[in-house]
């Protein structure tokens, strides 16, 4: 392909974007224009488009969401860029080769303040994986559990972990736990904080709750997200949201309270989860992540007890500023130990990491 007749855009036609996503085997919601409007209006997320065209035809899509902690001037310290869903590119030489520019471009042009890139992938990306490499995108295990929805709720159930299954037995009878799906946007306040205990309990950053508004307003009405909670005594006791597009359900986050953990709110609601997929004619949950390979990670042990199956995706990681990156991470060690010892039991924001963190504010916690 001669490298004059491709165009490097940043904005695209949204019904032609979206006919690209929708059609390609590969393409997730994390690609698609409605989800990079929820970034556009979530606090301190700034999406980007990059794209490749040949005249009327896409043939490489990336979708890096830049991350900040802090605005201003240590918004050079403190931002990384994340592609949710990983690049997307025709399957075939000419997409290979329009993604290679892409990336090529980015590379060059990607905003300054970015200290690393890092592609999210929830499929195997073998066709992609010299192209990315290439470009100085170095790949790292991580780790995820998909539960096979195609089949009756009963054989779903009878996979689970035996003790598990015996557990959510005898709550179930008790009835103690109800499940609701939020339908009116001021219960999310309330979801949230739970959500917010799960991640401080954790020290994990979680998205400001702009986000989670955006994506009711947004994703809501197309029922491409649904938003779950289970009540003990009419008290929020575990939440979850799943954003849905194809034939996929994708855990996006979730949390639950530890004082209402004898009720098991959590593994019920799960469950209701992995039923309601099933019987909405869903092909496929994704836990969202389970962490790296070898570590210890309680939410992997979590998720574990649903029978899905382990895969290893992977994810991809290029470092757009090396030097930066390291002294970033040099100076969070350092005010991380002045925090602890100025006031015992603060928690400060995690850095930005050149590789994944074991629980990340994209991976469904389930504490």
């Amino acid at each position: 392909m001669p490298a004059a007749s491709l165009q490097i855009r940043q904005s695209l036609p949204q019904g032609l974007w979206q006919d690209f996503v929708l059609q390609h085997p590969q393409g997730n919601i994390f690609h698609t224009p409605q989800m990079f409007q929820v970034y556009a209006a979530a606090k301190n997320h700034t999406p980007r488009l990059w794209a490749a065209q040949q005249d009327a035809q896409i043939l490489a899509l990336f979708l890096p969401v830049e991350l900040s902690l802090y605005p201003g001037p240590a918004r050079h310290f403190t931002t990384r860029a994340v592609v949710y869903g990983s690049a997307l590119c025709q399957p075939d030489p000419q997409g290979y080769a329009a993604l290679d520019e892409l990336l090529r471009h980015y590379r060059r042009n990607a905003s300054p303040a970015v200290l690393y890139t890092e592609l999210r992938n929830l499929r195997q990306q073998t066709g992609q994986r010299s192209v990315l490499e290439s470009n100085g995108f170095m790949y790292e295990d991580h780790l995820d559990y998909l539960v096979d929805l195609n089949r009756p709720p009963e054989e779903i159930f009878s996979q689970i972990g035996k003790r598990t299954q015996k557990n959510l037995r005898q709550e179930m009878k008790k009835n103690r736990v109800s499940i609701e799906e939020l339908h009116r946007r001021d219960q999310i306040p309330e979801w949230y904080r739970v959500l917010k205990l799960t991640y401080q309990a954790r020290s994990v950053p979680l998205a400001d709750i702009s986000l989670f508004y955006a994506a009711f307003d947004i994703l809501a009405p197309l029922k491409m997200v649904r938003f779950t909670q289970a009540l003990v005594n009419h008290t929020v006791a575990a939440v979850s949201v799943e954003l849905l597009y194809k034939d996929r359900v994708f855990g996006w986050y979730g949390g639950t309270q530890r004082e209402f953990s004898a009720y098991i709110p959590n593994e019920i609601l799960t469950w209701n989860i992995l039923k309601w997929g099933a019987e909405n004619g869903y092909a496929l949950y994704d836990f969202g992540g389970a962490g790296k390979p070898g570590e210890p990670y309680g939410v992997r042990d979590f998720k574990a007890k649903f029978g899905g199956q382990l895969v290893d995706f992977g994810r991809y990681v290029y470092k757009n500023h090396p030097v930066r990156l390291a002294l970033s991470q040099t100076a969070y060690e350092f005010l991380r130990r002045w925090l602890y010892s100025a006031r015992p039991g603060s928690s400060a924001p995690h850095p930005p990491q050149s590789s994944s963190p074991q629980s990340s504010a994209h991976e469904k916690e389930a504490a």
